[in-house]
């Protein structure tokens, strides 16, 4: 009877944690891309409580005897998680953000690729800057601190306890206002160029009407896009590289 308690409890906090970590795994950048295969997203979800479970035991509430109360607070954990986990995919959204401006300033909107991420058709170069965020997010190890936010969601987040809903809103607003100002900053070149070049392609047409300008500019704009992509990529990437690691800070120890 002792041993079946103690499994029970067992039982009911893991998948108490589990409630958290794998709705923030199923959001997070990289952990839960729709090109990943459900079942990989599945038991890397459950992998990661296995190692997180004994560092949270002590924080668990015990396990409530009726279905009422149990029910709310395993909602209460999803809630939490996909609190933490939408707050990197709002993060990463800052390179569809930048693609999209790129795109429109270079005249490459009509190119559209499979984007792995969203599972759909999108812009090239968003497809492009997602796939080159993910691959540094890794090679850079920020994986590693989005795990310890998972972890230390639970000192911030008590279970059992749920959060002011008007923090959650207030984050929420903060965090797509970060993310879209971030995507902003990253094509801010190329802003700056698609106004210098339609400011020149206008005053060309003026001072000579005869010249079948547009043959000339999409060709004009296109190469100099990707020059421009070329030079600033990287200077680009490691602002987004900044902002996604500092991004967890207020979640992390």
């Amino acid at each position: 009877m002792v041993l079946e308690h103690v499994l029970g409890g067992a039982l009911f906090g893991y998948l108490l944690v589990f409630a958290r970590l794998g709705t923030i795994a199923m959001l997070l950048p990289g952990f839960g891309e729709l090109s990943v295969p459900a079942r990989i997203r599945l038991v890397l979800a459950l992998a990661i409580t296995l190692v997180i479970y004994p560092l949270v035991h002590d924080t668990l509430p015990p396990q409530p005897g009726r279905l009422l109360p149990l029910a709310f607070m395993v909602g209460g954990e999803v809630a939490v998680g996909a609190l933490v986990g939408g707050a990197g995919r709002i993060i990463f959204s800052a390179l569809h953000v930048a693609g999209t401006v790129i795109a429109s300033m270079t005249s490459l909107s009509f190119a559209q690729s499979v984007d792995p991420g969203q599972g759909g058709q999108s812009v090239t170069v968003t497809t492009f800057l997602s796939v080159l965020g993910l691959a540094l997010i890794f090679a850079s190890d920020l994986h590693y601190v989005m795990i310890a936010a998972m972890r230390d969601s639970y000192v911030l987040f008590v279970p059992a306890h749920l959060p002011d809903t008007g923090d959650f809103g207030r984050l929420a607003v903060a965090m797509v206002g970060r993310a879209f100002a971030l995507g902003i900053q990253i094509a801010a070149p190329f802003l700056v160029f698609g106004l210098l070049f339609n400011i020149g392609l206008g005053l060309v047409s003026r001072l000579m009407p005869q010249l079948q300008i547009f043959f000339i500019a999409a060709p004009a704009q296109i190469l100099a896009g990707f020059g421009i992509l070329l030079v600033t990529l990287g200077a680009g990437m490691t602002l987004f590289l900044t902002a996604f690691g500092n991004s967890w800070t207020p979640l992390t120890q």
